[in-house]
């Protein structure tokens, strides 16, 4: 039966004789434009979505329009092709009604020169019409539950509300037959040939609609076997994509090819927001109809004299452009023949049907999302709630312990923990924890207090061996208390008693702070260090390569220049310390090591050679390690002395090996927890242990037998870490390699012992010695502890089952590392053992026992709490992605040394759509197959998970052996933050900064579609920063910053910007200081070119947009995870 909509409600017995008054005598109100959604089986390869009718014949061409089965699109409605595009009259935008102008098509006719008719009706309530379909929030209130409502079965599109006023609505005829497609080749890109634009499609508003719009019934669907002939509404909503920018003549589109474009094998692809459709609580519902099944493309509106259009149809302003030719308020708008296709402005022709594109701005935005944090979680966040979901890791915000500790120290995938392990299985959600147990803190954060309780030490469980917190109930008049993590009663010691209150609560509870708050510090006795004794300060050794290479390049004289000046004033203390009790070592090696004594009362060093590296030994103890302070001027000798006696080396061999074993033998006879800090150029191919070959093969990148390129190829360094570990020795490598230096198997020390890695390519001193230094810096005055074990113990029920990260383990229980920074992360799974009660919750706590800078044992307790519960609604309402996207990541670096890299990207899509079905499945309303029903806190799941898929940890294309396992490495031991700005790059506009502001730009979506010819953008992701510069950019803007008159002369190899006397330079240049500040690695600045060589470098970075290797779009992969979804649920 045929389905109309009549004032909303919905009629039978379409006729095709009825006319738009007849149909809406007060105009279409309460409809949602661009919706719809089938409850039919996708069609067959010769057949649409609309219950198989015929496909429809080709479109005509018309001003920005989308060929094929749906209407044209104009200032974000469906119009047709066939008549002509009007505005409304004079008004605010959502001023009094305007008059519409809707004339019968005259085939011949010049589009620009039809009659003008009576107006077609009353538009739309303005208040019917609000909301921003990007950050759709759903209450948890049935009365303001917001599904999704599907676009009505009509005739005439519903009236938009556009930037400059509500957008008429026209006549939806079939196009007329017998008319040629427009001749010509479309223009040829990198990617393909690009869709033929004769215009560019204004930008538009988004629109939603309240909740309390009419409603068709889910026993009558909106498109029910309609006419034939009949074109509806489009499928995927507002469509103002436009490829690329065309030219001045409107043949030839610059930018790059759409990134969008779906293959046929995508399947559903049609989607727009669904909203007021009853759907669960705090989802986001979009329409993915079955029609679409090819790609699609798009094109708009474009005048040939506007050179401001940026290469997407959407800006960051809410208003089309129209400078070329101002149309006044109120007229309807010009499109002269300038910059328009032959055939906009001769007879109009019909043109072959192009597929349909969806819209990238209605999709989930992480930007939007981030934004709306900031808002309304930005400020202070008390953690005294249990189970309360923390700000997002880009949030700021200033965290006040009140019995849990800090999101900084610790996060969690979920904070509704399942009660059964069945409940979190079916969820394909993974418990995870990650710590960050020395995090940095907000200024206005307190660092967790020191406890001292002397001779009697912490205060434990006798059973799970868990220290006294905020958890624990004191029974007995405080004689006893139960433990919460296993319920067992302990006797408290006499020296630690104290009464109770008349709530059951130690009188001296909020003057102790194990007591209240959720992170503190115990000072450890005897008991907890080695052989019962305590331990002394820390030592850091520097052990610089002194080869061929390293002259060369002038690593040896930058470092003999600046190590003293700028980083040995920098070594760390403790806050009430003076000066720094670490003491400092020198070590230079080749094909033998070089030892120096730089005793204070020596008059000048000494050099100690042990060319024996088979069997290497520290030939001096006494004045192999000493206090800057102490030796000022022997460590000042010594640094010149090193640049002029390695000034003529003609050694090109390095070991690598013994100079490790020689910093641990070190370390180990002055009885001292440490750092060795290595500078290194090459592969060590000299003749010593640890000798490494050259077993590059990029060709085993991307097939199976990649993982033996991705793991060590001997044991030796293996074993090397695990003595490290034992000794407290951390070791941190610096890399500059001119070729393959094997980081897979050189890295494997720092893994173990919680060192770093740093890589510089092709260092040269002059260009990229700042940023050595800016490193060396950050790495050495950083708070770190040493010698550390880390033990997390939970709730019965739960246990900790599996770990994540860069460290050792030589039981299934503790993490051992040798050094813990601020930047460190360890992730943990956790997986039931047993049922959990949700009236008790789940308790989480960890102990990291460690030895401080100043030489003293402590011990860091962090403490969390969590509900737990028996629906599933409960525990996706209660998730945080970011932990989520962490450790999917880490986990598939773990399974790239088992399985392909795509055998794990196909996991991690597969997990993804697990994740998303059992949501739809178990907590969404019964809705149409086409609907995408994503989660509030889930819905950036997609982006995030191909952004994974895309990037360096499972590249097998366009990358190095070595960049590819250094990546991995620096992600394995990632914290969220910084995970998080690795897989979704921040991409600032530089042009429209505030000059008076002193914060940071609004970031935009990653995505070549954002970008302005006459733009600059600079776009970081933690590791590399760029500045994409359009060549259209302003003379004046070009000159401010870099001193040139044009893009052109821009000096592209520099790293640093010039330090100009103009406000622009100085804002640009704090922008990018305060960029760097908020990473703990040097980002190197790179400039980029529009069409420059290196611009798909730059490209590659750009997440929401198709990869390199043929990676997919943001909107390619959104595609192909509902399919999974649909066939998941089948």
């Amino acid at each position: 039966m045929n389905a109309q909509f009549m004032n909303g409600q919905p009629q039978s017995g379409y006729d095709p004789s009825i006319t738009s008054q007849d149909m809406f005598p007060y105009g279409v109100q309460g409809m949602v434009p661009g919706q719809y959604r089938t409850q039919v089986p996708p069609p067959g390869p010769n057949q649409s979505a609309l219950n198989g009718m015929p496909p429809p014949q080709p479109r005509l061409p018309g001003h920005g329009g989308i060929a094929g089965p749906s209407p044209d699109i104009y200032n974000g409605m469906p119009v047709d092709s066939n008549v002509q595009h009007l505005k409304p009259g004079p008004g605010p935008m959502r001023g009094p009604n305007p008059a519409w102008t809707s004339p019968p098509f005259q085939p011949g006719a010049n589009i620009h020169n039809q009659p003008v008719v009576p107006p077609f009706g009353r538009p739309p309530n303005p208040n019917q019409l609000t909301g921003h379909m990007d950050s759709l929030s759903i209450s948890d209130s049935p009365a303001l539950n917001t599904g999704g409502i599907p676009a009505l079965h009509q005739r005439l599109p519903p009236p938009v509300l556009g930037p400059q006023g509500v957008v008429p609505p026209s006549n939806m005829r079939p196009p007329v037959p017998g008319q040629q497609p427009p001749t010509g080749l479309p223009f040829q890109g990198p990617q393909g040939p690009y869709p033929q634009h004769g215009f560019q499609r204004p930008m538009v508003n988004q629109v939603s609609s309240s909740s309390n719009l009419p409603m068709p019934t889910a026993s009558q669907p909106p498109y029910s076997n309609p006419q034939p002939g009949f074109i509806p509404p489009p499928l995927g909503g507002n469509v103002p994509y436009v490829g690329g920018r065309p030219s001045a003549s409107g043949s030839h589109p610059q930018g790059p090819p759409p990134a969008h474009a779906v293959p046929p094998s995508m399947g559903p692809s049609n989607m727009a927001y669904a909203q007021n459709q009853p759907g669960p609580a705090g989802s986001m519902q979009m329409t993915l109809g079955s029609a679409m099944e090819s790609p699609i493309t798009s094109s708009g509106p474009y005048d040939g004299q506007n050179q401001n259009v940026p290469h997407g149809a959407f800006g960051q302003g809410g208003a089309p452009f129209m400078q070329g030719n101002q149309v006044p308020p109120g007229q309807p708008p010009v499109f002269p023949g300038k910059g328009l296709p032959p055939s906009a402005t001769g007879p109009l022709q019909t043109q072959p049907q192009q597929p349909r594109r969806l819209d990238p701005d209605q999709m989930p935005s992480p930007i939007q999302v981030i934004e709306d944090d900031q808002k309304n979680r930005g400020g202070l966040f008390q953690t005294g709630q249990k189970g309360l979901v923390p700000p997002l890791v880009t949030t700021s915000f200033t965290a006040e312990d009140q019995g849990t500790c800090s999101p900084r120290f610790l996060r969690s995938t979920m904070y509704n923990i399942p009660c059964t392990g069945d409940l979190l299985k079916q969820s394909h959600l993974p418990f995870v924890v990650t710590l960050v147990p020395f995090a940095r803190l907000h200024p206005k954060e307190a660092p967790p207090p020191i406890v001292d309780l002397g001779q009697v030490g912490p205060v434990r469980c006798n059973r799970c061996k868990a220290y006294m917190c905020p958890y624990m109930l004191f029974t007995d008049g405080g004689r006893k208390f139960q433990c919460s993590f296993c319920s067992c009663n302990t006797e408290v010691p006499p020296e630690y008693f104290a009464h109770l209150d008349h709530t059951g609560r130690r009188v001296d509870c909020y003057d102790r702070p194990e007591l209240c708050l959720g992170a503190y510090e115990f000072v450890a006795t005897a008991d907890y260090c080695k052989d019962n004794k305590l331990p002394n300060p820390p030592a850091y050794i520097f052990m610089i390569d002194v080869s061929y290479m390293s002259m060369r390049n002038g690593l040896v004289n930058l470092l003999c220049t600046r190590l003293k000046e700028d980083i040995l004033q920098h070594l760390p203390k403790e806050s009430d310390e003076a000066e720094s009790e670490v003491r400092v070592g020198f070590v230079t090696y080749g094909k033998e090591l070089h030892f120096y004594n730089i005793k204070g009362s020596l008059a000048q060093p000494q050099m100690m050679v042990v060319s024996d590296v088979q069997d290497v030994f520290v030939p001096l103890l006494d004045g192999f390690l000493a206090k800057p302070s102490e030796s000022e001027a022997i460590i000042d000798s010594l640094m010149v002395q090193i640049s002029q006696m390695f000034a003529e080396t003609q050694e090109t061999e390095v070991v690598l090996g013994p100079v490790i074993q020689a910093g641990l033998d070190a370390l180990k006879s002055s009885e001292r927890p440490g750092k060795l800090i290595i500078f290194h150029s090459s592969l060590p191919k000299a003749e010593a242990p640890g000798k490494l070959k050259d077993r590059d093969d990029r060709k085993l990148l991307g097939t199976d037998k990649e993982k033996s390129l991705l793991t060590p190829q001997t044991n030796f360094y293996t074993k090397l870490g695990q003595e490290c570990v034992a000794a407290g020795c951390s070791v941190d490598i610096f890399l500059f390699p001119n070729g393959y230096m094997d980081v897979a198997t050189v890295s494997e020390v720092p893994r173990l012992t919680g060192g770093a890695v740093y890589k510089y390519a092709y260092f040269q001193a002059d260009l990229d010695g700042d940023i050595l230094m800016s490193d060396l810096k950050t790495n050495i005055s950083r708070p770190i502890a040493f010698d550390a074990v880390i033990r997390l113990r939970t709730s019965t029920g739960i246990r900790a089952v599996d770990f994540f990260g860069n460290f050792y383990m030589s039981n299934t229980t503790d993490v051992e590392m040798a050094s813990v920074d601020c930047d460190k992360a360890i992730s943990v799974e956790i997986k039931h053992d047993d049922k959990l009660s949700e009236a008790e919750g789940a308790y989480v706590q960890a102990a990291i026992l460690y030895t401080s800078i100043s030489g003293k044992r402590r011990l860091r307790v962090l403490n969390a709490a969590f509900n737990c519960c028996t629906q599933i609604a409960d525990l996706f309402k209660n998730c945080e992605l970011d932990m989520v996207i962490n450790f999917m990541a880490k986990h598939a670096i773990r399974e790239c040394v088992n399985s392909s890299s795509k055998q794990v990207r196909e996991s991690l899509m597969d997990q993804c759509a697990h994740i998303l079905a059992c949501y739809r499945k178990n907590c969404a309303s019964p809705s149409s197959a086409g609907q995408l029903i994503l989660p509030e806190a889930m819905k950036l799941l997609p982006v995030y998970v191909n952004s994974i898929v895309k990037s360096g940890i499972l590249a097998s294309v366009d990358i190095a052996t070595d960049d590819r396992s250094y990546v991995m490495h620096l992600v394995n031991a990632m914290s969220v933050s910084d995970s998080n700005a690795y897989f979704y790059p921040r991409l600032f506009p530089l042009h429209e900064m505030d000059l008076n502001s002193q914060s940071l730009p609004s970031p935009i979506r990653c995505s070549y579609e954002r970008l302005r010819d006459n733009g600059v953008y600079l776009l970081e992701n933690g590791l590399v920063m760029f500045i994409w510069i359009g060549l259209g950019v302003n003379s004046d803007w070009v000159r401010n910053v870099f001193g040139v008159s044009s893009a052109a002369q821009i000096d592209i190899d520099k790293t640093k910007l010039q330090d100009l006397d103009n406000p622009v330079s100085v804002r640009v240049r704090s922008i990018v200081k305060r960029v760097r500040e908020e990473r703990h690695r040097h980002m190197k600045l790179i400039i980029i070119r529009q069409r420059d060589r290196l611009e798909p470098v730059f490209q590659a970075y750009l997440v929401e947009d198709r990869g390199t290797g043929g990676s997919s779009s943001y909107v390619d992969f959104l595609c192909h995870i509902h399919k999974e979804i649909r066939s998941l649920l089948s």
